[in-house]
């Protein structure tokens, strides 16, 4: 964990969709990244890529010359003070990669894994010295959502959180502490609760899908930026709060598996945008349309 000065040695594994916005955050805040990935095409790729980036965003395209992209990940992870890697969302991968990456980085090198949903402790639970492996879910595109949740083990050090922490601060993130390793730790535990409701709401005939987007997006959605749920709920008061639970989470939909609705729209191909149709059915102009609007939606809160 030694740093000189500001500075930290960064080595990003995966140099991906996450992967190559992560290390455009580090370079960005000043520091030498090294980035490896299995795949050529996205090595190849990735300083133009990232340099696109940075123009798109106003940004000095010249910081992508900070990253340095390696075909071997010996020779990346080698020298770094902070490891993270950025692969698929696939358990044993990451379980492999870990082990090989720990025979190779010095023994005080922080190694942090991206992922959304998957518990830390399983990830790392091989490695040798588990005390500085820590979570670090950044949300996509990382160079744009400013969170990242910083998720400790059992085994976890408070000087690598610290660190991380810090890190990601100084970086221009938001850093989340989440004290315990839970399967989707904070955002998306609360991301999925909202949806498997909004699913229910649909598959229970209440309303259809363009329509519980619509009220969230004309109602409480429009707030969520400024007034958090628990802020909310002390701003009309607890008393309240409680007697609207009496009511209404009896009837929201508690079970713990997915729902039929879903598993159906999956069983029939309704992929969503990979296919044309999921819960609605989207054209080519209007997934562009969509994606587009997300991104000036980000661009333009960037820097609240």
């Amino acid at each position: 964990m030694a740093i000189e000065g500001a500075k930290a040695r960064i080595a990003v594994v995966g140099a991906g969709l996450m992967g190559h916005g992560i290390a455009q955050v580090f370079a960005l805040a000043g520091h030498d990244v090294a980035i490896t990935d299995s795949f050529a095409t996205n090595l190849g790729t990735v300083r133009s890529r990232i340099a696109a980036n940075l123009r798109d965003l106003g940004d000095d395209e010249s910081v992508a010359l900070r990253v340095t992209p390696c075909a071997d990940l010996a020779q990346a992870v080698r020298h770094a003070d902070y490891v993270v890697e950025a692969v698929l969302e696939d358990l044993p991968l990451k379980q492999k990669l870990f082990a090989e990456i720990e025979r190779h980085v010095r023994p005080d090198a922080i190694l942090a894994s991206n992922t959304s949903v998957i518990p830390i402790t399983s990830i790392m639970q091989g490695l040798q010295w588990r005390e500085r492996a820590v979570g670090t879910h950044w949300w996509n595109p990382p160079f744009l959502v400013p969170l990242v949740e910083v998720i400790e083990t059992q085994w976890t050090s408070p000087q690598t959180v610290a660190f991380t922490m810090q890190l990601h601060e100084a970086a221009g993130k938001k850093p989340a502490h989440v004290k315990k390793d839970v399967p989707g730790f904070i955002g998306n535990r609360l991301q999925h609760a909202l949806w498997r409701e909004a699913i229910a709401l649909v598959e229970q005939g209440i309303c259809d899908a363009a329509t519980v987007d619509a009220v969230i997006k004309a109602s409480f959605g429009r707030r969520l930026a400024v007034l958090g749920p628990l802020e909310n709920a002390d701003l009309v008061g607890t008393d309240l709060t409680l007697a609207i639970h009496n009511t209404v989470l009896p009837a929201i939909d508690s079970r713990p598996s997915p729902s039929p609705y879903l598993q159906g729209l999956v069983a029939d191909g309704k992929l969503g945008f990979k296919s044309g149709e999921g819960f609605r059915k989207w054209s080519v102009d209007e997934q562009a349309a969509l994606r587009a609007k997300v991104m000036a939606h980000l661009k333009a809160a960037r820097d609240t």
